[in-house]
């Protein structure tokens, strides 16, 4: 099974406001198992980014000046994601900017859906958490993931933020915590004994002829000092 964990920066909300894509990152993996193959680029979307976006993600129009275009970069894009399921925090988000931008190249681009399932990471942690704040931050202190690096958003940083607080979700309780906020009960995570068909028999060793006479010999000094030796009352083992 491949999934890519992907998330995007914009210049604005809205993409129907004219609100272009500026950073995609992705990481992949594959049977839930981090690969180490990303996908990050920066892309210049041909008109000024916010003020509030900038406080947001950090990035500048000046920073963006001699980036590539999406349309650039689109093909190699989609060959990344193609085929795989996308998980994204907030999905309609991201989805909806993509979808925008493969329309606005103007060659008949497929959009999201035609080449990728999607699950939507926070629709599921609102399905586990309900009436819980769900946001990365959060999950990342109910999780116990380290988000101390994260300074600004950044899509290739929250890719691979939101990549290990996925598999936390959906893996079971990975960690003993009595917050109340993670409250999330034991794990389902089925334990296997393995038995082992072939082990070799123990070795017995057993007391040679002096050792039991030195053995008898140390009773009967206790017993001098003592009324009786309990051991001796003791049957021994055949």
């Amino acid at each position: 099974m491949r999934q890519i964990v992907l998330d995007t920066e914009t210049t604005g909300i809205n993409p129907l406001d004219g609100h272009r894509i500026i950073e995609i990152g992705c990481v992949e993996m594959i049977n839930r198992k981090l690969t180490g193959n990303t996908y990050h680029q920066f892309i210049n979307p041909d008109r000024e980014v916010e003020q509030e976006a900038i406080d947001v993600h950090g990035i500048t129009n000046e920073f963006l000046a001699d980036k590539p275009r999406f349309d650039q970069v689109a093909d190699a894009f989609i060959a990344f994601i193609e085929g795989a399921e996308l998980i994204i925090h907030n999905a309609p988000f991201d989805v909806g900017f993509m979808d925008h931008e493969f329309k606005l190249c103007g060659r008949n681009l497929p959009m999201t859906a035609d080449i990728c399932s999607v699950l939507d990471s926070l629709e599921l942690a609102r399905k586990m958490r309900p009436g819980k704040k769900n946001n990365l931050d959060a999950l990342c202190r109910v999780y116990n993931v380290d988000n101390s690096h994260r300074t600004y958003h950044g899509a290739l940083l929250d890719s691979e933020i939101l990549a290990e607080v996925y598999l936390y979700m959906t893996g079971g309780q990975t960690a003993l915590s009595l917050s109340e906020d993670d409250n999330q009960g034991f794990s389902n995570t089925e334990v296997k004994i393995k038995k082992l068909n072939n082990k070799p028999s123990l070795k017995v060793l057993r007391a040679s002829a002096d050792e039991l006479t030195k053995h008898e010999e140390f009773l009967d000094s206790i017993e001098k000092k003592a009324n009786k030796v309990i051991w001796r009352n003791l049957t021994s083992p055949s």
